[in-house]
């Protein structure tokens, strides 16, 4: 049986800026039965961002006031930049208060990793790295993989990822599962926006970043001290970063190598999070166990709102 949800849209980052797609995620959502709201946050437009800085934070606090109904689910219209700039204006407490103990699931990834560590950080929340409204549930063909895990993830406890990519390092490790895009999340080191997190499971993504880019930001995390705080480093997907003659044969793998070499800490690659048509649905900041040898690994998690 469906169920039918409420879902209501945010658009904290940047702008749709087409309406076809727009018009074709709307139509897929409404058509199963959900109801949106919320719709005006894919019309706002200011310079390349969805709105100003004060209508975007607005938005989020919305869901502070006890005297508006919450939705079940708050989806992320699409990435791209500007969640930064809108940090300082969240009402950490009042959304605390309000959404702490309460089975609403805020979604999206990205950009969308500035929001979600700064909401673990200074309100304790668990929110999902997942699908959003413009590169998800509006392409042109929707990921029958993406939209079951996205439901599943959602709707249960717990759950168990498993995939068949050999692993290099034997791991057993139990701790928070948080993390999201790599830029966005390296962007916070040094701010009170990024959650303190020890003995964790952090995971990683980014899009059009090459090689060389993505170990230097990682590099950062590292000479920062934190990951040595965690228990291991789980790499999603890194497409789209072009090669050069000039690297010859520096490339992902050789990157990962050498962050493996240095960083003291198991790295844990093929996890299916990130810029990619068959994405899973993470909770960042909820209870994992991360298993891995020879054949894959698998990734059980549990411990975070889910609908009722």
């Amino acid at each position: 049986m469906t169920v039918h949800r409420t879902i209501e849209l945010i658009a904290p980052s940047g702008y749709p800026h087409d309406p076809v797609v727009v018009h074709r995620a709307l139509g897929r959502l409404r058509q199963q039965g959900h109801h949106v709201v919320g719709v005006h946050a894919t019309e706002r437009r200011f310079q390349r961002f969805a709105g100003t800085d004060g209508e975007r934070a607005a938005e989020l606090n919305r869901l502070a006031d006890r005297s508006q109904k919450l939705p079940d689910i708050v989806l992320t219209v699409r990435g791209g930049y500007g969640a930064v700039r809108i940090l300082h204006g969240l009402d950490y407490e009042g959304l605390q208060r309000r959404l702490s103990d309460q089975p609403v699931a805020l979604v999206g990834h990205s950009d969308f990793t500035a929001v979600q560590m700064a909401l673990l950080a200074r309100s304790g929340l668990t929110t999902f790295g997942g699908p959003m409204l413009m590169s998800d549930f509006g392409a042109e063909k929707v990921s029958d993989f993406t939209m079951q895990h996205f439901w599943d993830a959602l709707s249960k406890p717990s759950f168990t990822v498993t995939s068949r990519v050999p692993q290099a390092q034997p791991v057993d490790v139990s701790g928070t599962l948080w993390g999201g895009n790599l830029a966005v999340l390296a962007s916070l080191i040094g701010t009170p926006y990024l959650p303190p997190v020890e003995n964790g499971i952090l995971f990683l993504e980014d899009i059009n970043e090459q090689p060389f880019r993505v170990e230097r930001l990682i590099y950062q995390l590292h000479l920062s001290g934190i990951l040595a705080r965690q228990r291991a480093l789980v790499l999603g997907d890194f497409s789209g970063g072009r090669s050069f003659d000039y690297d010859n044969g520096y490339d992902l793998d050789a990157m990962i190598e050498q962050v493996r070499s240095v960083i003291g800490i198991p790295v844990i690659t093929g996890l299916q999070f990130g810029h990619v048509e068959d994405m899973l649905t993470l909770p960042v900041g909820a209870d994992a166990r991360l298993e891995a040898d020879g054949q894959g690994f698998s990734l059980t998690v549990s411990g975070y709102p889910h609908l009722t």
